[in-house]
């Protein structure tokens, strides 16, 4: 089974022209299923419809419940952002879970995320969500999430609220099938930070008890590129940030004789399609034991 997450930047940069690159690095690899974060939508039309109609995949997607950050961000206020999945079988159950929004930095200097009870300025609210699809795959179900967490660097506290949110929301629907739970997306997090290390239980106690998520980069190639948000990328050099891997396929320990095992993983959409690059994140790509004899 070929897994693959994907930040694909909506419609910022050369957006016509990266939709194209995209679907063919998708149609290349030809995933069984793939997580997307920043789809858009607008005026009745979906990347994500458009990719599962060209790739003839099951699909799903979520907008994000704040549109007003994503809008103000690309200047346009008749467009929306969120998470959606493809899949090569269809999708018998799905459920969305809210993750706690960033507050207004205070004097400080520090974020922290809205409590049940608490003020919080919507102004500051980038409305991040997961989505959950259950894929009704031969022989095994497969719980499959795709999220994309808080992005200010400094927001680590949020993203490790978030993940507390996502690693309960992953408990509440990964029951019922043999098959790990696969939890892919855009964590905005490198791999030894806090919010990672919770999600996996690294050298801390997992966000739920009993619960571990693996980092299917662990089964790369050693020495392999692994940065996700990468600075030879022409839409990040401009950022002057360090490369670095924050995008994520995290499974949880594999099922009877092997099920949901990672075989491999890597990068992909991380160069120029006659030209044009993908997106401002490459992909990554894990292969898993699947569920049924023909799948990889």
């Amino acid at each position: 089974m070929r897994i693959l997450t994907w930040n694909v930047w909506g419609r910022f940069g050369p957006w016509e022209q990266r939709q194209k690159a995209i679907l063919s690095v998708l149609r290349d690899l030809r995933p069984d299923v793939v997580g997307l974060q920043e789809v858009w939508q607008k005026n009745g039309e979906n990347l994500a419809e458009w990719l599962a109609d060209e790739l003839d995949l099951h699909w799903t997607w979520e907008p994000t419940p704040a549109p007003q950050w994503w809008r103000q961000r690309v200047g346009d206020p008749a467009v929306d952002f969120g998470n959606a999945v493809l899949s090569r079988w269809p999708v018998a159950d799905r459920a969305v879970a809210q993750l706690p929004p960033l507050h207004e930095a205070g004097d400080d200097g520090r974020l922290d995320a809205a409590g049940d009870d608490g003020p919080f300025d919507a102004a500051s609210d980038d409305g991040r969500l997961v989505l959950y699809a259950r894929l009704a795959a031969p022989g095994q179900d497969v719980p499959f999430f795709t999220t994309h967490l808080s992005s200010p660097p400094y927001a680590s506290a949020v993203r490790c609220a978030q993940v507390a949110v996502l690693a309960a929301f992953v408990a509440e629907h990964r029951t019922g099938t043999a098959f790990p739970p696969v939890v892919t997306g855009d964590f905005n997090a490198v791999p030894d930070s806090d919010e990672i290390r919770l999600l996996g239980g690294y050298r801390t106690a997992p966000a739920v008890p009993g619960q571990v998520l693996l980092d299917a980069w662990q089964y790369a190639e050693p020495g392999a590129a692994s940065a996700t948000w990468d600075a030879e990328n022409p839409y990040v050099a401009p950022t002057h940030d360090p490369s670095i891997r924050i995008d994520y396929v995290h499974v949880g320990p594999c099922g009877p004789g092997g099920l949901g095992a990672v075989r491999g993983v890597r990068r992909a959409g991380d160069g120029p399609v006659d030209g044009v690059w993908p997106s401002d994140h490459a992909a990554v790509v894990a292969d898993l034991a699947g569920p049924d004899a023909t799948s990889g």
